[in-house]
């Protein structure tokens, strides 16, 4: 580890050591706790330091924990999946039955509207028959009229 590296160490590790238990391997003083192999002789010359590779202890646990998470989250996939394609073929069916639903209501409503044509038709005929009958009938009235004032004035003379 280079000096540079031990002194951001020491930065990083400063700022608050309330936050980690004693058991992280740091001193109360701000310097992280290292073992060292041997001292040197040298005094500008840093000892070697052996680091404590919390992932190598832990690597088979980790990996078991990994593959675990992994294959949760693939079965969540799995099951979403599934889920996705019942709901997908669900929409489909209440769609094709809607679609059903009014496609007989298009037929229904045809001959619905084909009855209502025919009785209008009738109707209108009826009406017209009842118009011409009306008109006949004012002028048979008008003529008897006329004959029974003709009466009347030849019976007065």
């Amino acid at each position: 580890m280079e000096p540079a590296e031990l002194t951001q160490l020491e930065y990083l590790l400063s700022s608050n050591l309330n936050q980690y238990p004693s058991h992280f391997g740091l001193i109360h003083n701000t310097t992280p706790a290292y073992q060292f192999n041997g001292l040197s002789n040298n005094l500008y010359e840093l000892p070697q330091v052996q680091e404590f590779n919390l992932q190598s202890t832990c690597n088979s646990t980790s990996d078991e924990a990994n593959e675990q998470q992994v294959r949760i989250i693939n079965e969540r996939k799995q099951r979403r999946m599934i889920s996705n394609r019942e709901s997908a073929r669900r929409s489909r069916m209440r769609k094709q039955r809607h679609l059903d639903e009014l496609c007989s209501q298009v037929v229904r409503l045809r001959a619905e509207n084909h009855q209502l044509i025919d009785k209008l038709n009738q109707v209108s005929e009826s009406h017209d028959q009842a118009i011409q009958e009306n008109a006949q009938l004012k002028e048979e009235t008008s003529e008897l009229r006329q004959i029974i004032t003709d009466m009347q004035l030849h019976w007065r003379v």
